[in-house]
């Protein structure tokens, strides 16, 4: 999400200037890449690149391709094959072993429904929302769809096609059920199209207790990876703008009186660090009886477990689900000591959480990706007599 808001910046910008853009999109990926489906850059007419769609090699070529899109303004699928040696002599040169393909489309502002509109409409509100991008791998020649529907968790439909309305509905609305991201080719007799149907998630809500020293550098890193943070902690001197400048909530607040000043989701974590025994007990107190993915606890198995003791005592007695949640001591096994490296700790742990990975070092795997993640799902659409 933090690349979608930093293109939706991007554009308003280039917007006020008058500067024509184009969007290039990942839309479906064969064998290795460094960038995944889902991808974006928005590029300006001068040159300006905002997001990515690989290292930096095929951005180049995405440029030289993207000005001619926005002079024909006609949607343009490009295909990278870095299985061919070849590919080096365009400048490309990529090193991975795939094919990418990258849906160029120009933006046309008079449109109400151009791409960067269906971006804003995702973006709009802290909900999930599975976003269509129609492409022909078969004949590149003819008009591509491109971003063609969105539909939200609060069932609000955007679409600019009638080719395949329903069906398409019907299978984002799947796809916004299982929260899984999926291709699928449609076949007929006079259709032969590919479907990206995009999941896309608010970015991670990172609720802070505790605003000490040691809260600095996670918030910090936090904000770089675009989360949305919230920092609560009982002393206005620590709790200040002065202390976290950058774009984050701070909550002035009694334990008892911070979870009805905050909205949780399934995308939001509790880091609890006050270095205060009886808030943090107080916290946890009220976070196991809600639906939380996530709480991390600074401190040591025995100050968990001294908690733990307490509440039992107290006749809350926690269960195997609800332990299985608490994260103390919080952060991966990296060897941390400084702040920083423990905010790094920390952060991974839940990026991973959210990947669902299994926290294995990348040397130990063969494979980054999953190909089965980009498998086309092939799909036989029978005519209406």
């Amino acid at each position: 999400m933090k690349e979608i808001r930093d293109i939706l910046k991007a554009f308003d910008e280039a917007q006020q200037l008058g500067k024509q853009t184009a969007l290039a999109t990942v839309v479906h990926v064969e064998g290795s890449s460094y960038r995944r489906p889902g991808a974006r850059m928005l590029i300006t007419e001068d040159g300006q690149l905002t997001g990515m769609i690989s290292g930096g090699c095929l951005e180049g070529d995405a440029l030289r391709k993207a000005l001619l899109v926005m002079i024909e303004k006609k949607s343009k699928l490009v295909t990278y094959d870095t299985m061919d040696d070849d590919d080096a002599k365009f400048g490309v040169g990529l090193g991975c072993n795939g094919i990418i393909q990258v849906l160029i489309e120009p933006i046309d502002i008079t449109d109400p429904n151009n791409p960067i509109q269906f971006l804003k409409a995702a973006n709009e509100k802290r909900q999930k929302a599975v976003l269509v991008t129609l492409f022909s791998l078969q004949d590149k020649i003819n008009p591509q769809y491109g971003t063609c529907l969105l539909l939200k968790q609060d069932k609000t439909i955007i679409n600019t096609t009638s080719v395949l309305k329903d069906i398409l509905i019907a299978d984002a609305s799947e796809a916004l059920i299982n929260q899984q991201s999926s291709f699928k080719n449609y076949v007929s007799d006079n259709v032969n199209l590919t479907a990206f149907i995009e999941v896309i998630k608010p970015p991670v809500s990172l609720i802070i207790i505790g605003a000490g020293n040691d809260v600095i550098p996670l918030a910090k890193m936090a904000d770089i990876l675009g989360w949305e943070i919230t920092i609560a902690d009982g002393r206005p001197d620590y709790a200040s703008k002065e202390r976290f400048p950058y774009s984050c909530r701070l909550l002035i607040s009694k334990p008892e009186n911070v979870l009805e000043q905050v909205a949780t989701d399934e995308q939001t974590v509790f880091v609890l660090m006050t270095h205060n025994y009886s808030y943090d007990k107080a916290m946890l107190r009220q976070l196991i009886q809600k639906n939380i993915v996530y709480i991390g606890m600074l401190g040591p198995k025995k100050k968990l477990q001294r908690i733990v003791d307490e509440l039992k005592e107290e006749e809350i007695i926690l269960t195997e689900q609800q332990l299985s949640i608490i994260h103390s001591p919080v952060g991966l096994d990296i060897g941390a000591e400084s702040s920083e490296e423990i905010a790094l700790s920390v952060l991974a742990e839940i990026k991973a959480l959210f990947a669902g990975r299994n926290l294995q070092p990348l040397r130990n795997k063969e494979v980054i990706h999953p190909r089965s993640s980009t498998t086309i799902e092939e799909v036989k659409i029978v005519s209406k007599s």
